[in-house]
Order: structure tokens, then C-alpha cells, then sequence
């Protein structure tokens, strides 16, 4: 056991020894645990982070983008700003696919089963 590992068990004891962990939040319930078995091994802790510091993958803003702007291109009545979404909307869906395919998501077997739906998903209406 190195000096740190014995270091932080000292204090766990001690704080153990003056009550410092009765009456904790969420006690005698179920850990909360996170499935992160849809994220590559090697990028877990960064997505873990990133969570964490409530920041959010590239894909998934642009997902939301585009939703939005599907959205704002069935609300809107002036023909000119109409095409200037659709122009938007077509440089989105671009630089999504783009994105996928430098991930390697679109290689994954999850994507290859729902890639027709989330096309559909994205497509204007």
C-alpha cells in the first residue's frame, strides 16, 4: 500500500471514528449507477466529465439543432427565411454526418439497425 493509499485510509477512519458519515444523502438506497456500456472504453471518463461539467457531445447539440430547425422551417410563412433554414438545416445535417463517420459511429451495429429511422427522424417533411 502506497503512502497515499494509507494516508486517505487514515482519514476515512477518523472520520469514521466522529460520525462524519451517518445521516448521508441517500442512505439505504440503491446506488444510482450509470450504464455507459453505448460508449467506447476509452472515452467514458471524458463523456463522464463532460456530464458532469453539464456539457454536452457535439452530435448530440447538433441532433438538437437540427430538430429545431426542422421545427422553425414548418413554422415559418416569409419564403426567404424559410430557404435561408433550409440552407442552415442542410449544413447541419452535412457537418452531423461528417462528424458520425469520424467518430466510426456509423460503423457501430447500434447505428447500422437505426440509421433508416434516424434519417427519417431528420428529413424535412
Amino acid at each position: 500500500m502506497g503512502i497515499m493509499s494509507w494516508l486517505a485510509e487514515e482519514r476515512i477512519h477518523k472520520a469514521m471514528e466522529r460520525g462524519e458519515f451517518k445521516d448521508l444523502a441517500g442512505k439505504g438506497k440503491p446506488l444510482q449507477l450509470e450504464d455507459l456500456s453505448h460508449i467506447p472504453e476509452d472515452l467514458r471518463m471524458s463523456y463522464k466529465v463532460m456530464k458532469n461539467a453539464g456539457v454536452i457531445p457535439e452530435e448530440m447539440q447538433l441532433q438538437g439543432e437540427l430538430l429545431k430547425l426542422r421545427d422553425l422551417i414548418h413554422a415559418c410563412e416569409n419564403a426567404g427565411e424559410k430557404e435561408k433554414l433550409k440552407r442552415s438545416l442542410t449544413e447541419k445535417k452535412l457537418r452531423f454526418q461528417m462528424l458520425m463517420e469520424q467518430r466510426g459511429i456509423s460503423d457501430s451495429a447500434a447505428f447500422l439497425e437505426y440509421e433508416q429511422k434516424v434519417r427519417d427522424r431528420f428529413q424535412d417533411s
